[in-house]
């Protein structure tokens, strides 16, 4: 054991990598682990407030898009007293297997940073001193854009999609009563799929670094990105303009963002060919 503690990380063995890789996995399972059981008895609170929060109708979101429509002078369905559904579990071990599921999802999302962490260490020791440095601040920017993804989808597609969803009738002859595991998966998709959508930037950042993804390339797709971005917008939110726009901006956003990210990674290459090739005529010359 003490000679695999010793090994430098670049005369390490396919196996001890893969040593190494076990270990960082376990530590990562075990954080969710321990998260996800102190999720597990916080029960009334993640369920009572986070996870049915944006089936009540005093939710921070209704109030605002309703406290717009009445500024100017439009009825809305955010004005309502109530949505228009209820939630049942069909299953005998529906509740208590949709409380596991959720509180291992939990424990996934806050301790993402710790995650995040792990994998690095993992990755870490292969690159280069110079790329170390200058890869200085990836958790915290990774975790912030993800958290920052997360609260959009809890706050914005997640009662936007519900109280569509939920208020969607093709007959006044059926009636809406949606089973558990369907409202949990509405609002656990909205919410992981935009903390990882929020990650666009960094996914960039490093399809860009191994020559996948260039600034041109995503300028030449911007227009079909944003009919991209609209389609998916009219898909998770209710059908009106205003609600696919306040979708669609973030994730344009990101998008822009992206390519200068992009740009910023080429000229960083670029000037770094060109020193080394610098280097190499001094050598050369003397």
């Amino acid at each position: 054991m003490s000679s695999k503690a010793t090994t430098p990380p670049n005369e390490m063995s396919f196996l001890d990598h893969l040593e190494e890789l076990r270990w960082h996995l376990i530590r990562s399972v075990l954080a969710v682990v321990i998260i996800g059981s102190i999720a597990f008895l916080m029960k009334d609170f993640i369920f009572d407030t986070v996870i049915f929060g944006p089936k009540k109708m005093d939710f921070p979101t209704y109030k605002l898009f309703c406290d717009i429509a009445t500024y100017f002078g439009f009825d809305s369905a955010f004005c309502a007293d109530k949505l228009p559904f209820t939630i049942q579990s069909r299953l005998m071990s529906g509740q208590f297997s949709a409380h596991i599921w959720t509180s291992i999802w939990a424990g996934f999302i806050i301790g993402f940073p710790y995650v995040l962490y792990e994998m690095w260490k993992f990755i870490s020791p292969g690159l280069y001193e110079k790329e170390r440095r200058n890869s200085r601040g990836f958790i915290f920017i990774a975790s912030f854009l993800f958290f920052l993804g997360v609260l959009f989808g809890y706050y914005v597609v997640s009662p936007l999609s519900i109280n569509f969803l939920g208020t969607y009738q093709v007959s006044s002859e059926v009636t809406n009563e949606f089973d558990l595991a369907s409202y949990i998966s509405t609002v656990r998709a909205s919410v992981i799929a935009c903390g990882v959508l929020f990650e666009l930037p960094i996914i960039i950042f490093f399809l860009t670094k191994i020559g996948l993804v260039t600034p041109e390339i995503m300028r030449k797709y911007r227009k079909i990105a944003l009919v991209v971005v609209l389609i998916l917008s009219a898909v998770i939110t209710p059908p009106d303009v205003a609600s696919q726009i306040i979708v669609a901006i973030p994730v344009l956003i990101l998008y822009q963002v992206s390519i200068y990210i992009s740009a910023m990674v080429l000229r960083k290459e670029r000037k770094k060919a060109e020193k080394e090739k610098k280097a190499n005529r001094n050598v050369k010359s003397n």
